[in-house]
């Protein structure tokens, strides 16, 4: 039995829209999986131009849903309990990807928990959690102890100067001359304010104290004898 060209027409209108309505769900639900999937955020920890850490949230989410990117870290203990950090939001995401910087000085080899809530399609951390690397950024050391200038440092206790040796006397370097070579003053005699006393100078006066008192007795016993002889 021949079928019209209606109804060959509406049959063959039906085979077509099937798979174009199939290829359309496709899309859509390929298009909802790409806004909600978790594997569009991505984590990594940064060091800034001031010295100090944080950790970058990017978003490669074409649809532009706003994100919130929340940070925790893991606390020491076994019970794998975390602490808030802080939280930003992704407003525009795009292919090209959009970040956000949640400042902390994070420390080093320490697991991060950065949790992302977008729309009501995501809700759960990224994975694997971020671990900080082994080297921190330079703000988290400890400044160094200031190193004391020359002008600070304590000055050396002076030490002793060297005594100068005494330079040796005239009398002491220099020999005597012998007194038969000592230059004879003008006029042949010797003062004693130069020379000093002499050895001969008692006796000398000794003996002439002794011709003094000769002379005066034999005066006496001469006039004496005269006066008795007239």
């Amino acid at each position: 039995m021949s079928l019209s060209p209606r109804v060959r027409v509406l049959r063959a209108t039906r085979l077509i829209g099937v798979p174009a309505a199939a290829a359309a769900l496709c899309l859509a639900v390929a298009g909802s999986a790409s806004a909600c999937d978790i594997r569009d955020f991505s984590a990594s920890a940064e060091c800034g131009a001031d010295g100090h850490g944080f950790i970058r949230v990017t978003d490669v989410d074409p649809t532009g849903t706003p994100a919130t990117v929340s940070v925790q870290v893991k606390l020491s203990m076994p019970d794998d309990q975390y602490r808030d950090i802080g939280s930003r939001t992704i407003e525009h995401s795009s292919a090209q990807g959009a970040s956000v910087d949640i400042p902390v000085d994070w420390t080093p080899e320490w697991t991060y928990r950065i949790h992302v809530k977008a729309g009501g399609f995501v809700d759960e951390d990224i994975t694997p959690a971020l671990v900080t690397p082994s080297k921190a950024c330079p703000a988290w050391y400890p400044s160094p102890s200031p190193t004391p200038s020359a002008s600070d440092s304590p000055s050396p206790a002076p030490s002793k100067a060297a005594s100068p040796s005494p330079e040796p006397s005239t009398s002491a370097s220099t020999p005597a001359a012998p007194a038969g070579n000592a230059p004879t003053p003008a006029g042949g005699s010797t003062h004693l304010a130069e020379t000093g006393a002499s050895d001969y100078t008692a006796p000398a006066a000794g003996i002439a104290v002794g011709m003094i008192v000769v002379g005066a007795g034999t005066v006496f016993a001469l006039r004496r004898r005269k006066a008795n002889a007239g």
